[in-house]
C-alpha cells in the first residue's frame, strides 16, 4: 500500500508586500488627519461667519432700537397719527380810549405732506391752477425743503385768498397730502397810522432762534421786530398749541385724539389817542419832520407822529427784495422814527434853558439889559442875530419873547460851554429818554471833554456863543425837547416818558397797572420858572412875539420857536435872500415847542419839520392845532 502524501503549502511573507501594506497604512492616516484638520478651518470659518453676521445684525438691531429708537418711533407713530401746531393769537393793541388799533385776522395757509403723496408734480399743478400761481414757485419751495423729512408739512402757500380756499376744499379728496392750516394773522386797523410808535412784525430769523429770548419759539413765526411790537413781545407773544390727530392713508383727517389750546398774548392799553395821533400826522401831510404830544403832569405820551410813515401790512404779507430795496434807498428814510430816533440842533428852542442857567447862576437877573445892534462882535468876527437891524435893549423877558440872539450869546459866553452843559442835562438833554422803545437817539450837549477826547482839539469860546442859541455841535430829539419843557410848564419836574400804561392777561390777576416815573425835580428856584413861563407865554399873546401869529382866542399857549441852520451863511450874506434862495435840503429846520393852558398846563406838543424854513411860519401853527384837538376835544367831554 502506497503511502499518501500531504503537499503543504505554505506562504512566506514577502519582504516587499509587509512594506507596501506599511505604506499604505501610514498614507491612509496620513490623510485622514489633514482631512480633519481641514474639516476643522472650515468648520471654524464657517462659525466666525455666522457669529460676525450675529454680531452685526444685533450692533444694526441695537442702533436701530436704542441709538434711533426714539426716532423711528416718532416717524412710525406719525404715520397714522400727526402733531399739529397750534398758533397763539397775539396781544391786541388799544389806544388809551380802548379804541383797537392792532387786532388779528384768520389766516389761511397750505400745507403739503410729501410722504402722502404718490404724484407731487400732478399735485404741485392742480393746487397752481387752483390758486393761480406758478407751479415753479412750488417747485422752489420743495427744493428749498429737501432737508426736511417728509412727514413735516411744509408751506406751499401762506395766506391763501378765499377762492383759493373754497376750490382746495371742493377737490380735497383729489389732492392727497395737501392740509389747509388756520394761523390768525395781525392786522393794523390803521395801516401806516402810528406805523413808528407800533412797529410791525416780520418772519423770526435764524439768530433769533439762537439766542435766549427766543427759546420756545419756531421757525416760519413772525415776531416783533419794531416799536410796540419789538419792545413788549414777551407780552404779545403768547404760548402755542397742539393737537395730536389720527389720519388716514392719503393723510385725511379722521379723528382728534387730544389737544392743547393755546394762550394768547395779553393785550396792551397805551396812552396814546388814536384821534389825536391821526391829527398830528394829518399835519406832517407832505412834510418830513416830527410831531410828539404828551401829558407834562406824568409823561404820558399823547401821540408820536413820524413822516413818512410805511406800510406796515407789507411787512407782514412778507417784502420782496425789490420792495425792500425801494424802502431803505428812499432819500426821505420813511423807516426812521424822527420822534426819538434822530437829532437835530434844537436852534432858539435851546433858549429858555439856557436863561433858566443863568438865573440859577446869578450870572443874569431877570432885569439884566443887553443892546442887540443885529450882531454881536468876538474875537474879529461878528455874530448876527437873526434880525439884521437889531432888538435895541433887551431885558432877558424881551429877549426869549423876540427871541434874541445877541442876549444869548452874550450869556451863553458868561456861562460857559460845561455849566450850559451841566443844566441842559438836568432837563434830560443829551441823554436817552428811557422810554423803552428800541433805537432811540442820545443825541449830543457838547462840553469841552466831550470835545477834546472825540476831535482832539480844545474848546474855543466861539463854539459857546453858537451852541447858547441851539446851533453848533447841539443836538436834541423832538421827545427830548418835548419832556424839557413839560418840567419847565411844570415848575421842575422831569418825568420818564411812556406808551404803556396797562398790559391784560386773559383774567382778573393778569393785569398790569403802569405808573409814571419821577425820574428828578430840577432844582432851580421856582421864581427863576416863572420868569421863564411868562416869557413862554408872551412869545405867543404879545405882539412882537415869534409866535404872535397862533394866539388862540380860548386857550393860553405858551412856547418857542427854533429855526435850527443846516448850512453856515458866510459873514455879509443876506438871510433872507439866501433862505429864498436855498435848494429844499439847504432850507433851516423848523421848531416850535408849546404847552397849553399856559396857567393850567395839560399838553406839551414838539413839531420838528425837516428844512421847513422857519418855526415861526411852519411849525408853531401844527403844534396849535394838536393842542386845540385835544383840549377842544375834552373841553368837549361831559364832566363826571
Amino acid at each position: 500500500m502506497k503511502s499518501l502524501k500531504t503537499n503543504r503549502i505554505v506562504f512566506v511573507p514577502n519582504a516587499n508586500d509587509a512594506k507596501s501594506n506599511e505604506n499604505e497604512n501610514l498614507h491612509l492616516v496620513n490623510w485622514e488627519a489633514t482631512e480633519t484638520a481641514i474639516f476643522q478651518k472650515q468648520y471654524l470659518l464657517l462659525i466666525g461667519v455666522m457669529l460676525l453676521v450675529l454680531l452685526v445684525y444685533t450692533l444694526r438691531v441695537w442702533h436701530l432700537q436704542v441709538l434711533q429708537g426714539a426716532r423711528y418711533r416718532y416717524q412710525s407713530e406719525n404715520n397714522r397719527i400727526r402733531l399739529e401746531d397750534i398758533s397763539a393769537p397775539r396781544g391786541i393793541i388799544f389806544d388809551r380810549n380802548g379804541t383797537p388799533l392792532v387786532e388779528n385776522r384768520p389766516a389761511y395757509h397750505l400745507l403739503l405732506v410729501r410722504e402722502d403723496v404718490a404724484d407731487i408734480n400732478r399735485i404741485i399743478q392742480d393746487v397752481a391752477q387752483f390758486c393761480g400761481k406758478n407751479p415753479e414757485d412750488f417747485l422752489g419751495v420743495l427744493e428749498a425743503s429737501k432737508n426736511i423729512p417728509k412727514f413735516v408739512p411744509i408751506r406751499l402757500l401762506a395766506d391763501v385768498d378765499r377762492d383759493c380756499l373754497a376750490k382746495i376744499e371742493a377737490q380735497r379728496i383729489r389732492l392727497p397730502g395737501v392740509m389747509v392750516q388756520l394761523e390768525p394773522k395781525r392786522e393794523y386797523k390803521w395801516n401806516g397810522t402810528a406805523a413808528h410808535l407800533i412797529g410791525y412784525l416780520s418772519e423770526i430769523t435764524e439768530s433769533e432762534l439762537n439766542s435766549e429770548a427766543y427759546q420756545d419759539y419756531y421757525a416760519g413765526e413772525n415776531v416783533g421786530k419794531f416799536g410796540i411790537e419789538k419792545a413788549f413781545e414777551k407780552y404779545l407773544h403768547g404760548k402755542r398749541g397742539g393737537r395730536q390727530v389720527e389720519v388716514d392713508a392719503v393723510g385725511r383727517r379722521m379723528r382728534l385724539l387730544d389737544e392743547a389750546l393755546p394762550i394768547p398774548g395779553r393785550n396792551l392799553w397805551l396812552t396814546v389817542d388814536v384821534e389825536l395821533q391821526k391829527t398830528a400826522e394829518a399835519c406832517l401831510q407832505d412834510k418830513v419832520g416830527s410831531i410828539v404830544a404828551l401829558d407834562p403832569r406824568n409823561g404820558a405820551v399823547l401821540a408820536l407822529a413820524s413822516k413818512p410813515s410805511f406800510d406796515q401790512e407789507q411787512f407782514v404779507r412778507g417784502l420782496t427784495s425789490e420792495e425792500w430795496r425801494k424802502l431803505s434807498r428812499d432819500p426821505d428814510h420813511p423807516l426812521l422814527n424822527r420822534a426819538f430816533g434822530a437829532a437835530y440842533p434844537p436852534g432858539s428852542t435851546y433858549k429858555p434853558i439856557v436863561a433858566l442857567a443863568a438865573l440859577q447862576e446869578g450870572i443874569m437877573s431877570p432885569g439884566s439889559a443887553v443892546y442887540c445892534p443885529g450882531y454881536y462882535y468876538f474875537v474879529n468876527r461878528k455874530y448876527r442875530c437873526w434880525r439884521d437891524r437889531g432888538h435895541g435893549s433887551m431885558n432877558m423877558h424881551n429877549a426869549i419873547v423876540q427871541s434874541c440872539d445877541t442876549y444869548f450869546y452874550q450869556t451863553g459866553l458868561r456861562l460857559g460851554v460845561d455849566k450850559i452843559a451841566q443844566y441842559a442835562r438836568l432837563f434830560g438833554l443829551g441823554q436817552k429818554t428811557e422810554i423803552g422803545l428800541p433805537g432811540e437817539n442820545a443825541g449830543l450837549i457838547p462840553t469841552s471833554w466831550w470835545k477834546k477826547q472825540a476831535i482832539g482839539v480844545p474848546w474855543q469860546k466861539g463854539e459857546t456863543l453858537s451852541i447858547a442859541i441851539g446851533q453848533g455841535f447841539d443836538l436834541t430829539t423832538p421827545l427830548q425837547m418835548a419832556l424839557a419843557y413839560a418840567a419847565i410848564a411844570n415848575g421842575g419836574k422831569l418825568w420818564q416818558p411812556y406808551v404803556v400804561r396797562r398790559i391784560e392777561g386773559s383774567n382778573l390777576e393778569e393785569v398790569d397797572e403802569i405808573k409814571s416815573n419821577l425820574k428828578t425835580t430840577i432844582q432851580i428856584e421856582g421864581r427863576h420858572f416863572e420868569t421863564v413861563q411868562k416869557a413862554l407865554l408872551g412869545v405867543v399873546e404879545e405882539g412882537r412875539g415869534t409866535a404872535h401869529g397862533i394866539k388862540a382866542p380860548a386857550i393860553l399857549i405858551a412856547g418857542k420857536t427854533g429855526t435850527a441852520q443846516v448850512v453856515r451863511l458866510a459873514d455879509g450874506v443876506n438871510r433872507k435872500l439866501a433862505a429864498k434862495n436855498a435848494k429844499e435840503k439847504e432850507q433851516d429846520h423848523a421848531w416850535f415847542v408849546g404847552y397849553a393852558p399856559a396857567d393850567n398846563p395839560q399838553i406839551v406838543v414838539s413839531a420838528l419839520v425837516e428844512h421847513g424854513g422857519h418855526g415861526s411860519s411852519v411849525a408853531a401853527p401844527l403844534v396849535q392845532q394838536v393842542i386845540l384837538a385835544y383840549l377842544g376835544k375834552k373841553m368837549e367831554q361831559p364832566g363826571p
